[in-house]
C-alpha cells in the first residue's frame, strides 16, 4: 500500500506492506485524512506522543471504510463508514484497535469526518469525563481559535454551560461568549477594564463581560 513517511527532508511517499487486523482490530480503507499541527512538526522525524520517528508512517486522524474485522469484533461490519485518530492515517489502509473508532454521522462526507475525532476526543476527556461539566456552569478555554479549542466551544454550547471565553480572532486577549445566546459565537460579550490608551507596555488579560457577571 501507499503511504506517507517521514524523512530528514521532509515527507515521502512509498510503499508498505498492507497491515492485517488482529483479533480485536479493524482494517479500514482510509478515504480522507486532516492534517494537524502535531503531524507538521513530525515531518522530519519529530514525535507526537509514542507517534513519529525517520521512516515512520505520518498521519493522526482519518475516516474511510470497513475492508476487515477480528475475530473477536462484533460492533462493526465491512462496509461500516468510520472515523477514527490513530497512527499512519496518511496511508491506504489503517489498522485500529475496534473501540478506538466511531461511526460516522449521516450527511457528513469523508473530508469533513476526517477532521474531528482528535479534537472530539481531546475536548470530550476534558470537558466530561475530566471537567464533569454541567448546565449552568462556566468554562475557561485557551485557545478556543485553533481546531482543539473551537471544538471545545461548541461542544460547551452542546453541554449547556452559560459562559465560555478564549481569545478572540486576533488573540488580543482573553473574550467571552455567552454561549446560550442565538447569536453565539458570532458576537462576543463588549470589552470591559481595558483601555488602548492606557494599556501598559507589557500586556496584561483582559476579559469580555455583558451586563451580568459570568457565573463562578
Amino acid at each position: 500500500m501507499r503511504t506517507v513517511v517521514s524523512s530528514p527532508t521532509g515527507p515521502l511517499l512509498q510503499d508498505f506492506p498492507e497491515p492485517s487486523p488482529g483479533s480485536d482490530d479493524v482494517l479500514v480503507r482510509v478515504r480522507a485524512g486532516a492534517l494537524n499541527r502535531a503531524d507538521l512538526l513530525m515531518l522530519t522525524g519529530g514525535a507526537h506522543g509514542p507517534f513519529g520517528g525517520v521512516g515512520m508512517p505520518l498521519g493522526l486522524e482519518w475516516a474511510g471504510e470497513v475492508v476487515e474485522i477480528g475475530a473477536a469484533v462484533k460492533k462493526w461490519r465491512v462496509g461500516d463508514r468510520v472515523m477514527g485518530a490513530g497512527f499512519g492515517a496518511f496511508s491506504d489502509y489503517v489498522i485500529s484497535d475496534w473501540q478506538r473508532i466511531y461511526a460516522m454521522p449521516v450527511g457528513l462526507s469523508f473530508e469533513q469526518a476526517a477532521t474531528l475525532p482528535v479534537a472530539l476526543q481531546t475536548m470530550h476527556d476534558a470537558l466530561v469525563t475530566n471537567g464533569l461539566l454541567q448546565p449552568g456552569q462556566s468554562v475557561l478555554i485557551q485557545g478556543a481559535s485553533s481546531g482543539v479549542g473551537l471544538m471545545g466551544l461548541q461542544m460547551a454550547k452542546f453541554l449547556g454551560p452559560g459562559w465560555s471565553s478564549g481569545p478572540p480572532p486576533r488573540r488580543s486577549g482573553a473574550c467571552a461568549w455567552q454561549i446560550s445566546a442565538p447569536t453565539w459565537p458570532s458576537t462576543p460579550a463588549p470589552p470591559t477594564g481595558w483601555n488602548r490608551s492606557t494599556r501598559p507596555r507589557v500586556a496584561k488579560a483582559w476579559t469580555c463581560s455583558s451586563t451580568s457577571s459570568p457565573a463562578p
